[in-house]
């Protein structure tokens, strides 16, 4: 699966896909991580990629040409990418989310906006529009780092043991059960003998029932729920 980044800040890609799970993908050509630096589209000498917000208001505004014209120059050459903004504004991503955007082929082209926003008519330039919680960032670019992670996790060849993909948080629609290795005590706190007995019903009944409950104290709203408790 292919990822191009539109940003204005392509060096902050260099590091955090050099290391770990992405660095395999990429390097076993599972995926291939691309940046286009929107600056190369500002207008004029100095290349502007923003302007004042019409109707006044602190900060500014990116404007819409250099966005356009660089989602055009990528849908030229790589024509079928999913575009998607990042924007505190999109539905919010999860687990389901990240599923769908996985099966989007050949890729994905993420818009990473800047400053107070992107002008309203970038968004009828995308398919889609994300946000990765309810908080505001200086940019789209973490958040698209975030979702570049969640997808290729999701991508066959990627993780070792494909299994584990269930068994996470949100990959059964619950959070995970606890986890426990060695020593088998610590400070005066025992693995629950269930994990000891080797009867792997008894254990996946107790992994089950230890989810749900974690699942109902922590995050009642994926049970149906409205608060946390």
């Amino acid at each position: 699966m292919e990822f191009h980044l539109i940003t204005l800040f392509p060096e902050m890609f260099d590091s955090p896909f050099a290391s770990g799970i992405m660095a395999r993908a990429v390097r076993g050509g599972l995926v291939k991580i691309q940046t286009h630096n929107l600056r190369e589209y500002g207008l004029g000498r100095y290349r502007q990629v923003d302007d004042e917000p019409y109707g006044g208001g602190s900060g500014m505004v990116m404007r819409p040409e250099p966005i356009a014209a660089a989602i055009d120059a990528r849908m030229a050459d790589r024509p079928g990418l999913w575009r998607v903004l990042l924007t505190p504004q999109g539905e919010p991503f999860n687990q389901s989310v990240a599923a769908g955007l996985a099966r989007r082929e050949p890729g994905l082209l993420l818009v990473a906006g800047r400053y107070e926003g992107v002008d309203e008519r970038v968004r009828d330039l995308v398919d889609q529009e994300v946000s990765i919680g309810d908080y505001v960032l200086s940019g789209g670019e973490l958040p698209a780092m975030v979702v570049i992670e969640a997808v290729t996790r999701l991508l066959p060849g990627v993780l070792g043991n494909s299994a584990s993909l269930d068994e996470e948080s949100f990959g059964s629609g619950m959070l995970e059960y606890p986890q426990y290795t060695r020593p088998e005590v610590f400070r005066a706190s025992a693995v629950p003998p269930v994990l000891l007995s080797g009867d792997h019903e008894k254990i996946r009944r107790w992994r089950r029932e230890q989810a749900l409950e974690r699942t109902r104290k922590r995050r009642p709203d994926l049970l149906g729920g409205t608060t946390r408790g």
